[in-house]
Formats: C-alpha cells, structure tokens, sequence
C-alpha cells in the first residue's frame, strides 16, 4: 500500500483496504512460543482468521491472551513461530523476520488496536481528531484539509460527537476515549483490527453502545477482527469463533455458540459455569 497523496482532495476512508485474497485466512500464525524466564506465556499457539471474521479469545488473567495480542501486533517477537497477513507485499513472508522498522511501517499500515487503557492508544493532551490524524501523517499524508477531514469521517464512524473532537481525550468519558481510539485504529482502512477488552470499566450501557458501534462497522468495512475479553458476554456479542487459553495454551477452540454452551474441557467449563 502507497503512502497517501498530498491532494487535499484526499480522502482518508476512500484509502482502499489492500486487496485481500478470500479463499486465505487474512492472518495466519503457527507454533508460536514466548517465554519470560521460566514463564511460559504462549505455547505452540496457532491462529487463523478469515475475512469479515471476529475471533474472540478468553481465559483467565496470566492465560497468555494479552501476550498473543502484543505478538500479533508486532509490538514484540516471540520466540518461536510464523506470522501471515494476506498482504500482497508481504505474500509469504514470516513478518517476525522483518526489520522492527518494517513492522512498525506494516503495523501503521494494516493493523489496527483498540487498548483496555486508552492512555496506550492516545495522546492524552492532543485534540481527538488529531489523534486519528496521526495515523495518517505516519503513513506519509501532509495535507492538513485531508488529515482534518480524516478525523472528522473516522470520529463519525466511532459515532464520536464531532462537537468535540477537538478536545482531548483527557477531558472525555471512558467511553468516548474508546471511540477515539476506534477511530484512530480504522481510519486508514486496515486488514486487521485488534481488540484488547475494549469495554472493560465502561458503564453497562455504554458497553452496549460501543459494541453495537463494532458490530457496524464490522458489517460496513467487513474487516478481520480478533477480540480479547474476560466478558463471556461481550465475546457472545461480538465472535465467530471462540479460542480458550490456560497457561499459554489453547485448550479449546469452535464456534462460539458450541464452546459456549457446549464446553469439552474442564477448564471452559470450569470458565463458563463460573460467568453464569
């Protein structure tokens, strides 16, 4: 994917998604391993995630489910393992053997995160609309008309206020610092979106708002999307596919209705019994 013009006619959603091939999982990653000294985070994991598909990954707190998010954000390399977006450029490279330069470059470019602590995702102390922004401007867009214009149609994408989206996110809402960083994470269209809990602390009806803002968006941009939460809800709401994790394993994957309501193993029933 090029950088985007400097026209100011430039429009930061029209920026076309990388053609993807439908027939292939958009992401791909076998036999990954992490370890932290004697820890083990993540255990021969693998993961596929096919167009338009929400994937949700649950387990408890020290299951590795945070762990695999970093890794699949490139934000750190395991220690063992492939790693494949369907991406034309990248076609059938391991992205762990990219230059950290690369990945980041990748990353700003086809993936996007939604993070449990806002503070992660965004700059407290610049304007929401500025926030999104600079996920252009790192993707080379100069045009201050086409970067304005870019936070104003992701904002309204999130269903952001647009009254306020020259505040900062210091001055909002838990919620509404969440559809900053939406906004942020979809405004350059990417293969694949990330999201760690993203309703956690939020008011049960704000939750509902913000999940009902995923689930359109899922259905207007048909993008990827992996999920983490500890909220059996929330993974209900949103997933296709289901994937439980216990000390860095997947112990059991389906579809969600069946893991849910038909759990195999003891510890998602154990993990199921235990959310009703």
């Amino acid at each position: 994917m090029t950088a985007t013009s400097n026209s100011s006619s430039a429009s930061p959603l029209a920026l076309r998604r990388p053609q993807l091939m439908l027939q292939r999982p958009v992401l791909k990653a076998t036999n990954l391993n992490r370890f932290y000294g004697p820890v083990t985070a993540l255990d021969d994991v693998q993961v596929e995630v096919y167009p338009g598909e929400v994937v949700g990954i649950v387990g408890e707190s020290g299951s590795g489910k945070s762990t695999l998010l970093r890794v699949l954000n490139l934000e750190e390399n395991p220690d063992g393992g492939h790693y494949e977006l369907t991406l034309p450029e990248y076609a059938g490279q391991n992205l762990f053997d990219l230059s950290r330069f690369e990945q980041r470059r990748l990353r700003v470019r086809h993936i996007g995160i939604v993070y449990q602590n806002p503070y992660l995702g965004l700059r407290m102390n610049n304007s929401s609309s500025g926030n999104v922004a600079e996920r252009l401007v790192l993707a080379g867009e100069r045009s201050f008309r086409a970067l304005r214009e870019a936070g104003r149609t992701s904002l309204a994408a999130s269903e952001f206020p647009l009254s306020r989206m020259d505040d900062p996110p210091l001055q909002l809402s838990g919620g509404m610092q969440q559809r900053v960083q939406l906004a942020k994470a979809i405004a350059l269209r990417p293969a694949l979106l990330l999201l760690d809990e993203p309703t956690t602390g939020l008011d049960v009806s704000v939750q509902a708002l913000v999940l009902d803002t995923l689930r359109r968006l899922r259905r207007e941009l048909g993008m990827a999307m992996v999920v983490v939460s500890h909220d059996l809800g929330v993974i209900r709401t949103l997933a296709d596919r289901v994937m439980v994790m216990r000390h860095g394993r997947v112990v059991e994957s389906g579809l969600v209705d069946q893991v849910l309501e038909d759990p195999q193993h003891p510890y998602t029933q154990q993990l199921v019994h235990a959310k009703l």
